[in-house]
Formats: C-alpha cells, structure tokens, sequence
C-alpha cells in the first residue's frame, strides 16, 4: 500500500503540488502582515484558494491517460479522494495561515470556496484534460472579480465566491460545484 501511495504521489506531481500550496499560503500570510488587524482580506485569500486548487489541478491526470484507464485497479473511489484532497489541503493552508494571524476570509467561507473551486478543477479536468483544469476555477474567479454581476439569482450563482456562507443560492452552487466536478471525474476520469 504504502509503495502504491508513493508512486501514485509522484506520478501525480503532489509534491510539487503540496510546495506550491505551502508558498501560496505563505505568500497571503506575508501579505496580511501590513493590513489592519482583524479586517478580513476576501480577494487575497481567493487568489490564494485559487492558485493552490490550480497548482494542484495539473495532477488529476497521470503521464499516461491510457494507462490510467486500463490499469486494474479501482480508479472511481482514489479520483474523488484525489479531488477532495485538493479542496481540503487548499483549505487548509489557508486556515493555517488564518490561526497564525491572517485576516483572511471567514472559515465557513474557505472551506466552502475550496470545495468548489476543487470541483470547478475535477470538471476542467473531464472537460479540457488535466493540464489545462486550472482554467475553470480561474476563469470563474477571474469572471467573479472583474465582470458586474447581475442582480437576482442569477447574481448570485454567478458571484458565489465573494458572497457570505449563509446565503443559500451562493452556497448551494458552491457545494453544486463540488459535489458534481468530484462525481464526474471519479467516474470519467481526465480527457484524454
């Protein structure tokens, strides 16, 4: 088990993965330091759930697509583990990051962001293979944070990301997100 784990790790590019969430983490604690204390910073720490979710997205494909699809093993159950692993470290360096001092985003609002930008990332990978997953949960936050959203639900749905947890359309659509990007990669897998 544990030589499987460790080759699945680095075929899957996690250490790198795991560095870059750690310096993203770094990087929006440092730029925190400054700020006044107690004001929470929402758009650093997207920025920042955003380039550890992208970062980690490049491994939810193997070297060898082909060879994902016929090696004999179960793939469905390690695809959404895989996918939820990469909500929770993104999350996790954040809150990490948040206890030592961070003003950043309220917790309920970084876990909900992470798990729906991991699965804006698992659908990027079922829809444009996993070199290119890091384009959905990017272009939603790009979309998010510089195009007006409309009023209504449609608003609402369309900025999920900035809204406060206890909003049910914004928080439905993020937990939406992860619920089906993790249910069709484990199912599907990257394009090929």
């Amino acid at each position: 088990m544990s030589r499987w784990l460790t080759l699945y790790a680095r075929s899957r590019q996690v250490p790198a993965s795991a560095a870059a969430a750690a310096a993203v983490a770094l990087a929006a604690w440092a730029a925190r330091q400054d700020s006044a204390a107690g004001v929470p910073e929402l758009g650093t720490a997207l920025l920042a759930l955003t380039a550890a979710v992208a970062g980690a997205s490049v491994g939810l494909g193997g070297p060898d697509v082909g060879l994902d699809r016929t090696a004999a093993i179960r793939w469905l159950p390690r695809r959404a583990a895989h996918v939820l692993l990469i909500g929770a470290v993104a999350a996790g360096v954040l809150l990490v990051g948040r206890a030592a001092g961070a003003g950043l985003a309220p917790v309920a609002l970084l876990v909900r962001d992470s798990a729906g930008l991991a699965g804006l990332a698992a659908l990027g990978a079922v829809l444009c293979g996993a070199p290119f997953a890091w384009t959905l949960p990017t272009g939603w936050l790009a979309v998010t944070l510089c195009v007006p959203a409309p009023g209504g639900t449609a608003g609402e749905v369309i900025g999920w990301l900035v809204l406060a947890p206890g909003t049910a359309v914004s928080s439905g659509t993020g937990w939406t997100l992860a619920a089906v990007g993790t249910a069709l990669y484990a199912v599907a897998g990257p394009r090929r």
